[in-house]
C-alpha cells in the first residue's frame, strides 16, 4: 500500500498499534514504564518507525512548559577526559528525548563581563555589552557543570535552573546533586603502590587550577604520606600544559636538597611533561625516578615507558551525571555513591634504587 504524503499523527500510530493516543504519547515521551507493558511500548515504537512518526517536539514542549535542552558546562572542549563526559551525558540525553548543548569555560572564565568594556575611552552601560547567555534562563531546562568551570555558573544559571555539579565538594556544592569520581581513593591507590615499592621521597606535581577535585587529590596525598614514617612530600605547582610540567619539574628537581625518588602527577599531560624535563636532566623512567599520572588518557600508553595512572571512566561519570541531572528536573533522588576508579600499572614505576654509600 503506498504511504500517505501526509505527515503521521499521534492517532495514526496509535491506530497502527491498536492502543489510544495517551499510551502513544507515554511510550514516545519515555514515560510507559510502570503505566503500559512493555510489549505494548515495542508495538508503539515499531508502529512509529513503520511510519515514520515525528512527534512535533516544539508543541509538545510548549505544553509541557519545556525545551528538553540542557547545558554541559566544561573547562575545555580540547580535553580527552571532557570529550568522554560529553559523550556519556549526550548519550544518556538523546535516550531521554533531551539535547545538549556544550560550553567550554576555559579556567572557569564565564561569558563576557560587561565591566570593562569601554568606547573610545568611555565606559560603556551593560546594557550595551551582548552577552551570549541572556536569554538561557528561557532556553534551557538544566544545567551540568564541572567545579573547574564553577565561575561560569552565575551568568549562565541565575538562581533559576536546575544544576548539578561534577566534580564538586558535596558539602558546599550550589547543586541540587553532585556526582563525583572516587578520586580520593584514586590517590590512595597512588602512595599505597608508590610506598610499597620503597618510595620514601615524593615530589607532587599539582595541577595550578583553583579547583575541589585538585585540592582534594593534595589533602589525601598529603596525609596518606604522612601515616607513613620517614616520608617526605614536596609540591610543585604547574599549568595543565606539558610545557608548563616540564618547567616545573626541572626546576623542581634541581633545587638544593635532597632529590625525590618519585613524581605524582595531577593528570596524564602533567606526568608527559615530567618525562621531558627527566630527559632533559639525565634521569631515566622508571631507573632513576618512578612517575604516575592521573585519568588513563590515551597519552598513558603513547609515552615510553607507558604511563602507571588512575582510569577515570569519563563516559561513565558523563551519564551519571547526565542521570543525576534529569532525576531532578523529574523530582527524584538521584543515584548516590561516587564512583569507582582504579591504578593501572605499567612500565613507569618501579623500586627506588638505592641510594650510595660514603
Amino acid at each position: 500500500m503506498a504511504r500517505s504524503s501526509t505527515r503521521p499523527t499521534s492517532r495514526d500510530v496509535a491506530h497502527a498499534a491498536g492502543v489510544s493516543q495517551a499510551a502513544v504519547s507515554l511510550v514516545l515521551g519515555d514515560k510507559w514504564r510502570g503505566r503500559v507493558s512493555e510489549a505494548t511500548a515495542e508495538r508503539v515504537r515499531q508502529a512509529a518507525r513503520a511510519l515514520d512518526y515525528r512527534p512535533n517536539l516544539a508543541a509538545r514542549n510548549l505544553r509541557l512548559g519545556r525545551t528538553r535542552t540542557v547545558l554541559l558546562v566544561v573547562p575545555a572542549l580540547t580535553t580527552e577526559f571532557f570529550a568522554g563526559v560529553y559523550t556519556g551525558a549526550a548519550r544518556v540525553a538523546a535516550q531521554h528525548g533531551f539535547g545538549v548543548v556544550l560550553y567550554p569555560s576555559p579556567e572557569g572564565v564565564g561569558p563576557a563581563r560587561p565591566s570593562p568594556a569601554t568606547t573610545e575611552g568611555r565606559p560603556v552601560r551593560a546594557a550595551q555589552v551582548p552577552d551570549p547567555f541572556a536569554s538561557a534562563q528561557a532556553a534551557l531546562d538544566g544545567v551540568l557543570a564541572s567545579s573547574m568551570a564553577a565561575d561560569a555558573l552565575t551568568a549562565i544559571r541565575g538562581d533559576r535552573l536546575p544544576l548539578v555539579m561534577l566534580d564538586s565538594d558535596p558539602t558546599g556544592s550550589p547543586g541540587a546533586a553532585t556526582v563525583n569520581l572516587d578520586i580520593a581513593d584514586g590517590i590512595r591507590q597512588v602512595a599505597d603502590h608508590l610506598l610499597g615499592l620503597g618510595h620514601r621521597r615524593v615530589l607532587h606535581l599539582a595541577a595550578d587550577v583553583p579547583s575541589w577535585t585538585f585540592e582534594a587529590r593534595a589533602r589525601e596525598l598529603a596525609a596518606r604520606l604522612a601515616a607513613e614514617p620517614g616520608t617526605a612530600l614536596h609540591t610543585a605547582r604547574a599549568p595543565i600544559s606539558i610545557e608548563g610540567a616540564r618547567t616545573a619539574t626541572e626546576a623542581a628537581l634541581t633545587a638544593p636538597g635532597p632529590r625525590p625518588t618519585a613524581i605524582v602527577c595531577d593528570d596524564d599531560k602533567l606526568a608527559a611533561g615530567a618525562y621531558k624535563a627527566l630527559r632533559r636532566l639525565g634521569l631515566r623512567v622508571p631507573d632513576d625516578m618512578s612517575v604516575t599520572g592521573l585519568d588513563d588518557l590515551a597519552l598513558a600508553s603513547a609515552l615510553d615507558p607507558e604511563l602507571t595512572t588512575v582510569h577515570l571512566d569519563a563516559e561513565l561519570f558523563g551519564e551519571r551525571g547526565m542521570r543525576a541531572l534529569l532525576a531532578v528536573l523529574e523530582g527524584r533522588e538521584p543515584e548516590g555513591g561516587d564512583i569507582p576508579v582504579h591504578l593501572v600499572v605499567r612500565g613507569s614505576t618501579a623500586p627506588p634504587r638505592p641510594r650510595p654509600h660514603g
